[in-house]
């Protein structure tokens, strides 16, 4: 069964990368990074972010936005992009096992030509007066819901 995965939109923190990629390691989904990072993504940085995760994780490294978008329409996924803009509610929303969840740079988002090229944006509803959350608590709120929908949870390792 072809699982959502987690585009990474230029991430500015690898403390929040490596968060991500520790919660796709453990539930069983690929990362896509969208270069450039705002940090110097190596393997001590991310080991110390990521722990020893990383090994049991997929992530396919794009050099920019083009080479992703590229790559993405030719697997046949439908962009969702996870934006504090969006007007479709998270839990008004149906996710699809080809899906590529999206989310953006902790400190801009995603520029608007990346917006309008996504064939759908969620946001979290949030408490009146609240603003966002953080990008790595969001992206886990999402996966965990499509992960859901899909009946998609891994395997438990139970004796």
């Amino acid at each position: 069964m072809d699982l959502p995965r987690l585009a990474l939109y230029q991430p500015d923190i690898p403390q929040n990368a490596g968060t991500l990629l520790r919660l796709a390691a453990c539930m069983s989904f690929a990362v896509d990074v969208i270069e450039p990072c705002g940090f110097l993504w190596d393997e001590k940085r991310m080991r110390r972010a990521g722990m020893d995760y990383l090994d049991h994780v997929m992530v396919t490294r794009h050099s920019s936005w083009a080479a992703f978008h590229h790559t993405n329409q030719a697997a046949g996924r439908r962009l969702v992009l996870l934006s504090t803009k969006a007007s479709t509610r998270l839990d008004h929303f149906s996710f699809a096992a080809n899906d590529c969840i999206m989310v953006g740079r902790e400190s801009a988002g995603v520029p608007d030509d990346v917006a309008q090229a996504a064939d759908v944006r969620v946001r979290i509803p949030l408490a009146p007066g609240a603003r966002s959350l953080n990008v790595a608590v969001a992206a886990a709120i999402t996966m965990a819901e499509a992960l859901r929908q899909l009946n998609a949870y891994p395997a438990e390792d139970l004796p």
